[in-house]
């Protein structure tokens, strides 16, 4: 009898165990787990089911309040192009062409290039009033005026990197260092994909060329791999090996994955690491995509006068026709789409540079594809739903670029940490707007300064989210894109 009884002790005694519990629970555990990883955004009745979660990481989740818009297109203008020759007019840098740049500017000033004592440089393009708001737009851009009405202008924006890679990395995620997620990542992370066969973050890079600071702008960090962008080309396989192998039948290529996902869920099913069923969402994606992504991105598709009205030519790598994607994406219901455009680091070494030059070339590049795109979706009706954001990493100073103290042959300007333009059109924003001012010289934003993160937070806030409160944890504390800043900027919401 006393031998029945011990052993009914200890059996007891083991199923109050820690040890029990993690041997004899680890899918409930997993499920909680990964609910929690998806399920952070969801309140209520709005949480999908585990089952779901558990399936498909990329599924529709609700964000923290109603959004102003359901998509973002960001135009990225890779090496920052110059504020003072499109949209910060200052006639009183006119006056001041050629002299000797004050030493206020100089003393304590950190440059990538200036050494000495620069001239001052006016602006190079012509600018005048359009609309009825009276945005000031320069002739360097020649299409844009067509929807000055629909901008929001931000025009004392500053950061606090002067150097290409890190001022695109604090740009895009948040920090000047390697490592965070980005902010389609972090978007698609906290709403998913309305699109089960498309990614929910597409990424289109002007030639295929990527910005200074690379991939890692559009990476996922240390969220889950699903959530990184997927970068497109426009001319040959849209993704990379999206195309069945010679020989291979779509059907058996279906055998295939579904082969190996059934390895992967029980793998899951061993060791519940939430990396796995990204995999499995990835091989179902891809599968998928050998379909859906090379008819959405088949511009030839679309009517001429389409395709002249942003100077798009089917299969080319060009702005032109990646600006023409962007539109085809939004409307297939793809979340967030990065458009990369290099060659706007306007120094004066170089005519292909400089900004009589080379920049001159890029905004007539580049102009009438984003004015297209702006009117485009507004004839559909979609600029209501979708954001705008067109914009560099950085500023340019007020004075001419130097080096070594000796004046440069050709005209250009140096990287400025303290002012900068950005614009955005669509939902959610007052139109026709223009917030912030910077001095007389154009040098310091002198009211209503916005810096990068209070830029993240209000994009985040259009499509629904609390910047605070879209968290992941990770290394023992909780992240977020804005890391520990950014506010609203409330003055530019409708």
């Amino acid at each position: 009898m006393q031998k029945l009884i011990k052993e009914f002790l200890l059996a007891e005694a083991q199923y109050q165990t820690r040890r029990h519990f993690l041997q004899t629970c680890t899918t409930g555990l997993g499920t909680m787990a990964f609910s929690s990883l998806l399920g952070g955004c969801f309140s209520g009745n709005e949480k999908a089911s585990n089952d779901m979660l558990q399936t498909d990481p990329m599924y529709p989740k609700q964000p923290h309040f109603p959004p102003k818009v359901k998509q973002v297109i960001y135009i990225h203008m890779a090496g920052a192009p110059s504020q003072l020759e499109l949209f910060d007019y200052k006639p009183a840098l006119q006056k001041f062409d050629g002299k000797d740049c004050p030493q206020e500017f100089l003393e304590g000033k950190k440059f990538a290039f200036i050494r000495g004592v620069p001239k001052m440089l006016g602006s190079i393009g012509k600018f005048s009033q359009h609309g009825e708001s009276g945005a000031l737009i320069s002739d360097f851009l020649p299409y844009l005026p067509e929807v000055a009405d629909d901008l929001t202008f931000l025009k004392a924006m500053y950061t606090d990197q002067f150097n290409h890679a890190p001022a695109q990395l604090l740009m895009h995620t948040g920090s000047a260092r390697l490592g965070r997620p980005s902010l389609g990542a972090w978007s698609v992370y906290g709403l998913g994909s309305e699109n089960q066969n498309l990614p929910g973050f597409i990424v289109l890079a002007s030639g295929g060329r990527s910005p200074d600071a690379g991939k890692s702008v559009w990476g996922n960090g240390f969220l889950p791999s699903i959530y990184q962008g997927v970068q497109c080309r426009t001319g040959g396989d849209p993704v990379l090996y999206v195309s069945d192998p010679h020989g291979m039948s779509r059907d058996i290529r279906k055998q295939t994955i579904e082969a190996i996902n059934e390895i992967n869920r029980q793998q899951y099913e061993t060791v519940q690491d939430p990396e796995i069923l990204t995999r499995i969402s990835q091989y179902e994606m891809a599968f998928r995509m050998q379909v859906s992504v090379p008819e959405v991105m088949d511009t030839s598709k679309e009517p001429e006068w389409i395709r002249n009205m942003y100077g798009a030519v089917p299969g080319e790598g060009s702005f032109a026709n990646n600006c023409l994607l962007a539109r085809r994406l939004v409307e297939n219901g793809v979340r967030f789409v990065q458009l990369f455009h290099w060659g706007w680091d306007s120094h004066g070494t170089d005519q292909r540079l400089s900004l009589d030059g080379g920049f001159k070339d890029l905004c007539q590049v580049t102009d009438r594809a984003v004015t297209a795109l702006i009117k485009d979706l507004k004839m559909r009706g979609l600029l209501d739903e979708t954001l705008i954001v067109w914009g560099g990493e950085f500023g340019r100073t007020p004075m001419q670029e130097n080096r070594d103290g000796q004046t440069l042959p050709f005209k250009g300007r140096d990287h400025h940490l303290e002012a900068f333009t950005v614009f955005m059109a669509g939902g959610g924003l007052k139109k026709g707007v223009s917030f912030g001012e910077t001095d007389d010289l154009g040098y310091y934003g002198v009211k209503d300064r916005t810096h990068v993160h209070d830029l993240q937070a209000t994009i985040l806030n259009l499509m629904g989210f609390d910047h605070e409160k879209l968290t992941y944890a990770f290394q023992g504390r909780p992240f977020r894109l804005t890391d520990v800043g950014g506010k609203v900027i409330k003055p530019i919401l409708a």
